[in-house]
């Protein structure tokens, strides 16, 4: 098959091209910046700045897939005008690649985008799958709706449509992994708030493998893009300090703390979601690290 990629350099974009590549896909990528292309081996580079409107219309040629991965990273602090481009970075790009394939003759028949989990309201009760329909009011949750409609336009052009709400991706080559083990290291560790709250997390190889997966079965509609079992915020913090052999003895930080440092973004460290990978497992993907301790195994030898 040939894919065409958004945010094909990126942590999740990296590993799913190595996997495509290694599974004999040819892939296309989008970059905005003409340093970045390269041409190789089934692995095809074109320009594009979606703020400006611009795209390479050969990035299209033979392309029977579209994964949208590209979109601002949510790990900043959220000021206003980072806000706005959290939702220009996933809504123009994904207009932009729509606008596209409306004008031109092509063979696309998938389109997968990334979404997020931050969609499901904070519960100390509920258990979200993929037919849950609550929404949470707040920022992120408001935007992985526009988000996800963004996606669904494509359904006007007969293309099947999958959104991959994703929880947290553990790796150890970026993302959220490597912020935690750092004060744990250094012997400052400690977890946050109660310690009670669930985490939704994914380790990179099964995210990867996911996407892949959507592409092989032309996988359409909603997947909880997260590993079965989540795990709190009290027991990740140690099973991370017993993978890096290091001591827990500092008393857990209040929420309040991490609001004055983090702003409104706080709020990731604190939401309390169970959230289940139903469809994942129903169509029969199979989860190499299904549980967080088997992940934290892989990540910290």
């Amino acid at each position: 098959m040939k894919v065409l990629i958004t945010g094909a350099t990126g942590l999740i974009g990296q590993e799913l091209t190595k996997l495509l590549l290694q599974n004999n896909h040819t892939v296309h990528y989008l970059t905005t910046s003409t340093l970045k292309i390269q041409n190789r081996d089934n692995y095809y580079g074109f320009y594009w700045n979606p703020k400006e409107g611009k795209i390479d219309e050969n990035c299209l040629d033979g392309v029977d897939t579209i994964i949208h991965l590209a979109g601002a990273s949510i790990s900043k602090r959220w000021t206003n005008s980072y806000k706005q481009e959290l939702i220009e970075s996933r809504l123009l790009s994904a207009n932009l690649l729509f606008h596209l394939l409306k004008k031109s003759p092509n063979q696309v028949k998938h389109y997968i985008s990334a979404s997020g989990t931050a969609i499901y309201p904070d519960s100390d009760t509920a258990i979200y799958d993929e037919t849950s329909t609550a929404i949470d009011n707040s920022f992120l949750g408001n935007l992985v709706v526009k988000w996800e409609e963004s996606a669904d336009q494509f359904q006007l052009l007969n293309i099947k449509v999958a959104k991959m709400r994703t929880g947290v991706v553990f790796s150890n080559k970026g993302g959220a992994l490597p912020e935690m083990i750092k004060p744990i290291k250094m012997f400052v560790g400690s977890g946050f708030g109660t310690g009670k709250q669930l985490q939704t997390w994914i380790h990179l190889n099964d995210i990867a493998g996911l996407y892949n997966f959507a592409i092989q079965n032309q996988t359409e509609g909603i997947i909880n893009a997260v590993a079965p079992n989540t795990i709190s915020n009290q027991a990740l913090t140690k099973a991370i300090a017993q993978g890096l052999h290091r001591p827990l003895f500092l008393p857990n930080i209040p929420q309040w703390v991490m609001k004055l440092i983090l702003g409104e973004m706080h709020i990731l460290l604190f939401n309390n979601k169970n959230i289940l990978p139903k469809r994942a497992l129903d169509l029969g993907f199979q989860f190499q690290f299904p549980t967080a301790e088997k992940a934290l195994q892989n990540l910290l030898k």
